[in-house]
């Protein structure tokens, strides 16, 4: 079945029910959603964006992604909602099911494509001047494993490091701005790009 218009934000919104009338059950919804009934989706998605983006939030963490996730997960209950068997639970334990399957891959896919940029920068690194080496560390590796590495340098490796690679100072910049020989400033930053490099788990 064709998807049918959805809002595009997580928050919940009040449907409009008629005075009196009451809001069928989520079990109801998905029989409902399961025969292409779109006013029933919009009712049901009220009732589990909330619930689901939770959920979701709290495995995947970042909040735009959160959000992809959660509204991955409202389709495909749109698509698949003959699948759903009152008999083997509620509606929502179901939804959360799949919610926390989508989320748990989209966790692990991010992992592995982390890993994979990792080892490919290095692999590419190998054999490269030290300047080229540097460069390609720098842009391609996550910021946070890198801030979080930097805090186990030693302060002359972590300010040699901040100021040419963050800051954009050139050797003798950075030599004029530390008070030190430029050769000093050089063997710093090798060491420190080494130490970041075993702080990431890489080996060469």
């Amino acid at each position: 079945m064709d998807e049918p218009a959805r809002p595009r934000h997580m928050a919940p919104v009040p449907s409009e029910v008629p005075a009196g009338s009451t809001v069928p059950s989520p079990e109801e919804l998905m029989i409902r959603v399961a025969k292409g009934d779109e006013r029933a989706f919009e009712l049901l998605y009220d009732q589990f964006s909330g619930p689901i983006y939770g959920l979701v939030r709290r495995i995947v963490r970042d909040a735009a992604q959160s959000e992809e996730v959660a509204q991955e997960v409202l389709v495909e209950l749109w698509r698949t909602a003959t699948r759903y068997a009152p008999d083997k639970g509620s509606a929502l334990n179901w939804a959360m099911t799949l919610a926390h399957r989508r989320a748990v891959d989209r966790v692990r896919s991010a992992r592995a494509s982390t890993e994979r940029e990792q080892k490919a920068t290095f692999e590419a690194a190998r054999g490269r001047p030290f300047d080229e080496v540097a460069e390609s560390v720098t842009a391609r590796l996550e910021r946070s494993q890198v801030r979080r590495c930097l805090s186990f340098l030693t302060d002359l490796q972590r300010e040699s490091v901040l100021l040419a690679y963050y800051q954009g100072y050139t050797y003798r910049e950075v030599a004029e701005v530390l008070s030190t020989p430029q050769g000093t400033v050089k063997t710093r930053l090798r060491d420190g790009l080494i130490r970041l490099r075993d702080c990431l788990g890489v080996t060469a």
